[in-house]
């Protein structure tokens, strides 16, 4: 595994994007609708750096099984969401890769009575946008890799990494042979210096 962003990064990166958030909402009343299941560190460091009240709910969404690598057909479910007319709301999810998750979700939202839908997002994948939108405020741009970490797995493993690391190909087809415990730590790859890169 590669480690593309250490745990202070990924602090550093909540940091701004809470600071974007409370410039733009600054204390009125925000909806926060996070989507599970890989967002749920994100949405737990984010609300407690922002200073308007804040509610929470989920939805869940996936196009993603098992230990598929490449997104199939986007399936929805949005029974947790409270009522939303008349709310600002701020989605949030762990990565913007093809960007059909997102679309569908705010449109979903906004068909709920949102008056305002904005969209937060940790990774922007590079490349792989099949959509025009793009999020509102973006923590980090990724090459195109399988990551996981920070709240995002592959197959169940892997998501209480507190940094975010990149699968290589021999990771991914040594967690389908079922040769890595979803329990066991990557070990860091050092950078060019020989440093350790977590």
């Amino acid at each position: 595994m590669e480690v593309l962003l250490s745990a202070e990064d990924l602090a550093a990166g909540i940091g701004r994007l809470s600071t974007a958030v409370r410039q733009e909402v600054g204390r009125r009343p925000l909806t926060v609708v996070g989507v599970l299941t890989g967002s749920i560190v994100l949405v737990s460091d984010l609300i407690r750096r922002l200073e308007c009240p804040v509610q929470v709910s989920m939805v869940w969404a996936s196009s993603y099984r098992g230990t598929a690598t490449s997104p199939g057909t986007l399936e929805l479910r949005l029974d947790l969401l409270p009522d939303l007319t008349g709310q600002e709301v701020l989605l949030v999810d762990d990565i913007f890769d093809t960007g059909r998750t997102l679309e569908a979700l705010m449109q979903e939202l906004r068909r709920r009575g949102a008056a305002s839908v904005r969209s937060l997002v940790l990774l922007r994948k590079a490349g792989r946008a099949e959509v025009a939108i793009q999020p509102d405020f973006v923590g980090f741009d990724i090459p195109d890799a399988f990551v996981v970490g920070y709240g995002l797995d592959f197959d169940g493993a892997w998501r209480h990494l507190p940094y975010l690391a990149a699968l290589d190909s021999a990771d991914i087809a040594a967690a389908r042979a079922g040769q890595r415990s979803h329990d066991a730590e990557p070990v860091p790859q050092a950078d060019p210096a020989g440093v350790p890169r977590a």
